[in-house]
């Protein structure tokens, strides 16, 4: 905020703040209303308005984004009250004195020229304009535009979400983004509003015309002497000056409300980006060169100003196709070096490994390509931020590339360069789950949907409520791809946890418990070591956002064992209750597979010291195969639709984890120990060794 300061002699300096001088000149134009002006002062604020409105019109054409001048409103607002004010102190002056100024004077003999009739119509047509044409449609203007924009405001604000739990932002920038779309919804509700203030404005100078001319047509004859026509004459005149005075400015003023709000938002100024667009197709230039050369030379038609107009347009034409075709050849120019460098470049690019990759077929561009109205990216950014608020770590950017070597609605997710899932959509249709397995028959496109392999249809938009209401949940391509995506993050977020990763989890910790990281990382453990036992334990699903409570625990384990995997198992314990709330039902309980006392004993003679097994109980290798085809087929009989864990005893989670990991990866292995003593557990099915007849 500037302030001048004043210095008064003998007494104190006053201060005079921007607020004080718009408080002043608020309570001048209020003054208007109700004290008498002399001619000289009005004339003087007369061309004060003028002035004001070519300056508001100069600075519209000089923004480029509509919120530089988010003061219009309120600037329209004091326009319009000081029109007014000066429209009160000029009827006052016109019927009180018949005389109202040089300027009223001025402005009423230059357009009503001796025909005051003339005078008149000329006035209500610039009347008409003003408060019909441009004030009408920059009203609705902002009022559509203030409409699309609070529309848009969730979608836009998802977007920022995004970016931001994408990294691609950071807080600041977040806010700021919030902030200019918040000034975007307030400025063109403004102006929705502040084009009211324009239209009361064209009906208040439609009334006070009428005063002026009835009103000093009967004071003229009455308290003037004059005949009717003199009087008729006189106070038409200056009553047409005094309408043409306030509604040139109104005119320029309400121009600039048209042009700030029909130009849309961060662009270059108007003038630039008329000049560039108008000249930007040279031919159309050339063929209104040509029309206007042939209405030149039609018969009763003046030839000369078709004739020059014809020659101007060719000549900008000529220009423009110049301008066009250097500037092409600067583009060349600049490319060309460009093309033949970055050639080694682009080849280490492709050399390069990303961490987490999603190829798409050319038919799902549109998915991901924002200006078609594609959401993937959005999607995929809050998904980002979901998995890390479930799992505690900080997952990779996916990036997104299309291949024109797998089919056009075709996908692939790869790790590390390698593919570990896949699938296919249909961009234009939407996919009907049958979850409940009892869905009515639809028509569309059978299929399994790629992530948990659920029967399912592709549906045309124009279906889905016939699909919802036969018992499918309908879901859209995008939600489809990013739940695949999302679903495979979560399977192998283990690998997808680097060293750098574990490094940058430690560090975020080392912030509220220094003491905790210092002790543990590289006194006790090394960094690799602590990075296995966090990758352990993501492998089987357990998140590690307590990341305290699992550096306590590795700094204990520490002091007896440097194996990851038996550090791992005491991790596991200290973490049952997420366990547990992992794996538990609505009730509290949790339902898994269970192992039977047989096979108990069995792993337990094979998991023991070679030294003190018993060979007569040692399992045969076509018995763990069919052991593991047991379990596989218990873990295939889902349900409700959830994986069920298998519950082991303390002693053998580790060792029934080695031995079914080749094969069922995927299955949660628990053991009784890891969970609450107050959590009950019902078992769904028996893993049973069976007996030998």
């Amino acid at each position: 905020m500037s302030t001048v300061t004043t210095a008064i002699p003998g007494k104190f300096k006053l201060p005079i703040t921007a607020e004080t001088l718009l408080a002043f000149g608020v309570m001048v134009i209020v003054a208007l209303l109700v004290v008498p002006l002399p001619p000289p002062v009005l004339d003087a604020l007369l061309a004060l308005s003028i002035a004001l409105s070519i300056v508001v019109l100069l600075v519209t054409l000089s923004t480029g984004d509509p919120i530089e001048f988010s003061s219009f409103p309120s600037l329209l607002l004091l326009l319009t009250l000081f029109r007014l004010g000066l429209n009160v102190s000029s009827t006052r002056l016109i019927l009180g004195q018949g005389y109202a100024g040089g300027v009223i004077e001025a402005f009423g003999g230059f357009l009503v020229g001796g025909n005051f009739v003339v005078g008149l119509v000329i006035f209500l047509i610039l009347v008409v304009i003003n408060f019909m044409v441009i004030t009408k449609g920059a009203g609705r203007i902002a009022e559509v535009a203030a409409r699309f924009t609070l529309d848009a405001m969730p979608g836009k604000q998802m977007a920022i979400d995004a970016d931001l739990s994408a990294g691609t932002i950071d807080e600041n920038e977040a806010r700021r983004r919030r902030s200019e779309i918040a000034r975007y919804a307030d400025f063109y509700g403004a102006m929705d509003g502040s084009a009211k203030f324009v239209r009361g404005d064209a009906m208040a100078g439609l009334v006070i015309t009428g005063v002026n001319l009835v009103g000093g047509f009967v004071i003229g004859m009455v308290q003037g002497g004059m005949t009717a026509g003199e009087s008729l004459a006189r106070y038409t005149s200056l009553t047409v000056g005094d309408g043409l005075v306030t509604q040139i400015p109104a005119l320029i003023v309400s121009t600039a409300a048209g042009i700030i709000v029909t130009y849309g938002t961060s662009n270059p100024q108007v003038a630039p980006m008329l000049v560039s667009q108008l000249s930007r197709h040279p031919r159309a230039i050339w063929m209104a060169s040509a029309i206007l050369a042939g209405l030149g030379l039609l018969p009763g038609m003046p030839a000369l100003p078709f004739m020059v107009l014809s020659a101007a347009a060719a000549g900008i034409g000529f220009v423009s196709r110049r301008n066009e075709r250097d500037a092409a050849a600067a583009t060349a120019a600049s490319i060309a070096p460009v093309e033949a460098a970055p050639e080694g470049q682009s080849v280490r690019d492709l050399l390069q490994v990303e961490p987490l990759e999603l190829e798409i077929g050319y038919a799902l561009i549109p998915l991901v390509d924002e200006s078609q109205g594609g959401d993937l990216l959005q999607r995929i950014g809050i998904m980002r931020r979901q998995v890390a608020l479930e799992l505690g770590m900080v997952v990779p950017s996916a990036r997104i590339r299309d291949n024109i070597q797998i089919a056009p609605t075709a996908y692939a997710i790869r790790l590390r360069g390698v593919k570990v899932a896949g699938g296919e959509v249909m961009p234009r249709y939407l996919l009907a789950l049958d979850t409940s397995g009892g869905a009515l028959p639809i028509e569309g496109v059978r299929t399994k949907d790629p992530t948990f392999g659920i029967p399912a249809v592709w549906i045309t938009p124009d279906r889905r409520v016939e699909g919802e209401s036969g018992g499918y949940s309908v879901v859209e391509p995008q939600t489809v791809l990013s739940t695949h995506l999302m679903e495979t993050i979560k399977r192998y977020s283990g690998e997808l946890l680097s060293r750098q990763g574990a490094r940058e989890l430690l560090d975020g910790l080392k912030a509220t418990h220094p003491a905790l990281v210092d002790d543990l990382v590289p006194g006790k453990l090394p960094l690799g070591t602590v990075h296995r036992v966090l990758q352990r334990l993501l492998r089987e699903g357990i998140p590690v956002r307590d990341l305290a409570t699992i550096l306590e625990v590795l700094s204990d384990a520490a002091d007896t064992t440097k194996d990851p995997e038996a550090i791992t198992e005491q991790v596991r314990r200290a973490l049952g209750p997420v366990i547990a709330q992992l794996h538990a039902d609505e009730d509290g309980g949790i339902r898994g597979i269970t192992v039977g006392p047989r096979l108990e004993a069995a792993l337990m003679q094979l998991f023991v010291p070679r030294q003190s097994r018993d060979n007569s109980s040692a399992l045969e290798p076509e018995q763990l195969s069919q052991l593991l085809r047991d379990l596989s087929d218990l873990a295939a009989a889902r349900h409700d639709g959830r994986i069920r864990p298998l519950i082991t005893p303390p002693s053998l989670r580790l060792g029934i984890r080695r031995l079914i990991e080749p094969v069922l990866p995927h299955l949660p292995v628990i053991s009784l120990g890891e969970l609450p003593a107050q959590v009950p557990i019902h078992g769904l099915a028996l893993w049973e060794l069976n007996r030998v007849s």
